[in-house]
């Protein structure tokens, strides 16, 4: 038996999952937590009968409600907008009304929809940067129906998502070299057409509007939180926000209602797109390597606090020894993974509900509906001369990102 890997028994699951429990969240996040698992087991069923989650008129409405909640909110921001600036100019005679204002404008420039920027501070490639990496984008987003990226910004993170940037709403790509480098050739294609899945399939929740109108309610939820009642006033102050604290949450809780499922739904949809661009073998593969992305994101400070362990003159050799060949040594970290440990790790993600975050669907179910969804080929090879040129491409941003992950933990 491996010392690495937890002792347990196949036959009556004793301990199949010997760690703690997931700590308690939030209220929100509780809610969002079990709108996820519930939601997730009803569209798994519906899309293991081969429905594609819910009929088009009950989307429609849906999104409709969804798009007029979120107009709602930010027409609120839009009055404090308008306010803050009446009372700065027209207000200078009391002396208060400006100061007013200008905490009403500060509010409003907190709250106000904001499109979403490029780091600064990660490695960012454009087409001319990488065009193999590119072309095999585009290529998997012909495969699922959509269109490439015109970026694709590096992480170390164990993770990859899509979003939109800028005024033009760019598409922008963020892969995270702690969950690439652990997939195989056609795992990554997988990947890239889950994520593209998103973009050919939509999700109502990842919508200009009703995000912002996500973020603004989550910024309200932040500024009403009641304070600890140390003296009279903090009761004041608690039991005067007390309404429209109440009213925020139950504004945000219509809004995850109203967008949970169909994010759930496209969450489903893209994993069909994984399976189509990389074939289902691949795309289940891919949530087997999502159930050890936090091993490997431990992997990772492992490495940085073994490389500042030792001290004195010896101590930047040893931090340029380790970040030559992290992400190798990474990738057989995740590779000596036996399949044994894997199924643990599946009957304990069913057991807890595992999912990478709040609002997406538990992973065993999205594994379950990957399996049962096919046999897809591969709709895109991505052969051994390929994932080379990628990864040729991509090694300045590999260097640049494992210095930082040694550096910053050990610093």
């Amino acid at each position: 038996m491996d010392e690495r890997y937890v002792e347990w028994c196949a036959a009556c699951d004793w301990n199949v999952d010997p760690g703690e429990p997931d700590p308690e969240p939030g209220r929100i996040a509780a809610v969002r937590r079990r709108l996820a698992r519930e939601y997730g087991e009803q569209l798994s069923a519906e899309m293991e009968r081969g429905a594609d989650g819910s009929g088009p008129q009950a989307r429609d409405a849906t999104t409709a409600l969804a798009f007029g909640v979120s107009l709602l909110v930010h027409a609120l921001t839009a009055v404090l907008l308008v306010t803050g600036v009446l009372l700065v100019v027209l207000g200078w005679e009391t002396g208060v009304q400006p100061v007013v204002g200008v905490l009403l404008l500060a509010l409003a420039a907190v709250l106000r929809p904001r499109p979403v920027r490029l780091p600064k501070d990660e490695p960012v490639l454009y087409r001319a940067d990488a065009p193999r990496l590119f072309e095999l984008i585009d290529e998997v987003g012909t495969a699922v129906g959509t269109a490439g990226v015109h970026a694709v910004v590096v992480e170390p993170a164990a993770n990859a998502a899509v979003t939109t940037y800028g005024l033009r709403q760019r598409r922008v790509m963020y892969l995270g070299l702690g969950l690439w480098e652990i997939l195989s050739p056609q795992e990554r294609v997988a990947l890239l057409g889950h994520e593209l899945g998103h973009f050919a399939n939509g999700d109502l929740r990842r919508a200009r509007v009703t995000a912002g109108a996500l973020h603004s309610l989550s910024v309200w939820s932040y500024v009403l939180a009641p304070t600890d009642p140390r003296q009279l006033l903090d009761r004041f102050v608690n039991a005067a926000i007390f309404l429209p604290r109440w009213a925020v949450y139950g504004l945000l809780l219509l809004l995850d209602r109203l967008t949970l499922r169909a994010s759930q739904r496209a969450e489903y949809l893209a994993d069909v797109s994984a399976a189509r661009a990389g074939s289902t073998e691949a795309a289940v593969g891919l949530m087997d390597r999502l159930l050890v992305s936090g091993s490997v994101e431990a992997e990772l400070r492992r490495e940085a606090v073994a490389a500042q362990m030792r001290g004195g003159r010896g101590a930047r050799e040893a931090r340029d020894r380790a970040e030559q060949g992290l992400w190798e040594r990474v990738a057989a970290f995740a590779g000596a993974v036996p399949e044994r440990e894997y199924e643990r790790l599946r009957r304990a993600a069913a057991r807890r509900g595992h999912s990478v975050d709040s609002t997406h669907p538990p992973t065993h179910l999205r594994r379950r509906c990957a399996a049962a969804g096919g046999p897809h080929p591969a709709g895109v090879v991505h052969d051994t001369a390929r994932a080379a040129a990628v990864s040729a491409e991509l090694a300045p941003a590999r260097a640049v990102l494992a210095r930082r992950v040694i550096r910053d933990h050990a610093g």
